[in-house]
C-alpha cells in the first residue's frame, strides 16, 4: 500500500463523517505497510473534504440508508467530481478506483449529499493540539453541536471510566463542565476500551450541548457531542493530561484545532515534579507486556520493538 491509498481512505472517512477510531486504525495499518502517516495531515485533508453524510447519531440516516443510496462508492463518486481522490490507484478488486466507480449513481441525495451541497465544507474529524495534548487528540466534529465547537469550562477529573460513569449517573456533572477521563489510553487501560457508556450517559442526560469530555481513551462510531479522545501523550506515559487538577480551566476551539489547559508552564512543572504514575491495573500476562510495549494513540497504538 502507498501513502496515496491511505490519503484516499482518510478522505472518504472525512466525507462520511465517521469514527474517531479511523485515527487509530489508519496509522496502525500504515505502520504495518511501512508507510508513515502523520496525524498533522488530517486537518489539511479535512479542510478540503466536504462532509457528505450525517449518519446516526450525528444525523437521522443509518447504514442501511447509505447502502441503499449506493454505499461508500456513491460517496467516492461525489468526491471524484472535485478531484479529491486519486483514481489511478489499483484496488483489491484488481481494478483502479476509477474503474470501480464506473456507472456508480447516488440514489439518495439527502443521505449522500452532492459535492456542491454538503452538510459542511469540512470533513468529519478534527485533530486538536495544545499543552494538554502535545501530540494531538481527536474529535468527531461532524457530531458536535454548533454550541460546543468552542467551549471553556472547569475540569472534572477522573482516573478511570468507571469513576466518571458513577459521577455522571449521580448527577454530579454540571452544564459547562469538562469531564477528564485519564489512565484509559493504550498503556494505561491497558488497551483503550471503548467509552460509549460515559458519552451516552452525558447525551442521555441532555448535557451533550453543554458538557465536553476529554480522554486519553477512545470512543465508538456512535459518539456525539464534544467528545475528544486519543489525548497524546497519555496519562500513563506522563502526558500533561495526568497533571490536570479538579477545577482547572480547559479551553476547546475545534474550528481552530486547539485545546488548552489554562495552567502556566511553571505550575505544570511543579505538578510534574510531584507526579507519581499510579500502579498498573494489570501486572502479569500478555496485557502487562502489551502495556510496556505499546506506543501512544497518535502513532496508532502500535507495538514497539
Amino acid at each position: 500500500m502507498t501513502e496515496a491509498a491511505f490519503m484516499n481512505a482518510e478522505t472518504v472517512d472525512m466525507a462520511l463523517g465517521c469514527s474517531t477510531n479511523t485515527m487509530l486504525h489508519l496509522p496502525a495499518i500504515a505502520h504495518e505497510a511501512g508507510v508513515e502517516l502523520d496525524l498533522d495531515k488530517s486537518n489539511a485533508i479535512s479542510a478540503k473534504t466536504p462532509n457528505l453524510c450525517h449518519l446516526a447519531p450525528a444525523g437521522n440516516t443509518f447504514m442501511e440508508d447509505l447502502d441503499l443510496a449506493g454505499g461508500v462508492y456513491a460517496v467516492m463518486k461525489e468526491l471524484t467530481k472535485k478531484n479529491l481522490l486519486n483514481t489511478d490507484l489499483i484496488t483489491a478488486t484488481g481494478k483502479t478506483v476509477a474503474e470501480n466507480l464506473e456507472g456508480v449513481v447516488n440514489n439518495d441525495e439527502e443521505t449522500v449529499r452532492p459535492i456542491d451541497n454538503p452538510f459542511s465544507q469540512t470533513g468529519g474529524i478534527a485533530v486538536l493540539k495544545g499543552n494538554i495534548a502535545l501530540d494531538g487528540c481527536v474529535v468527531k466534529q461532524s457530531a458536535v453541536s454548533p454550541k460546543m465547537m468552542a467551549h471553556e469550562g472547569p475540569a472534572r477529573v477522573f482516573n478511570s471510566e468507571d469513576d466518571a460513569i458513577e459521577a455522571i449517573y449521580a448527577k454530579k456533572i454540571n452544564p459547562g463542565d469538562v469531564v477528564v477521563i485519564r489512565y484509559e489510553g493504550p498503556k494505561g487501560g491497558p488497551g483503550m476500551r471503548e467509552m460509549l457508556n460515559p458519552t451516552s450517559a452525558i447525551a442521555g442526560m441532555g448535557l451533550d450541548e453543554s458538557v465536553a469530555l476529554i480522554t486519553d481513551g477512545r470512543f465508538s462510531g456512535a459518539t456525539r457531542g464534544a467528545s475528544i479522545g486519543h489525548v497524546s501523550p497519555e496519562a500513563a506515559a506522563g502526558g500533561n493530561i495526568a497533571l490536570v487538577e479538579e477545577g482547572d480551566i480547559i479551553a476547546i476551539d475545534i474550528p481552530n484545532c486547539k485545546i488548552e489547559l489554562k495552567v502556566s508552564d511553571e505550575e505544570l512543572a511543579k505538578r510534574r515534579a510531584a507526579w507519581v504514575c499510579p500502579e498498573p491495573r494489570i501486572k502479569t500476562g500478555y496485557l502487562a507486556r502489551y502495556a510496556k510495549m505499546v506506543s501512544s494513540a497518535d502513532k496508532g497504538a502500535i507495538l514497539l520493538p
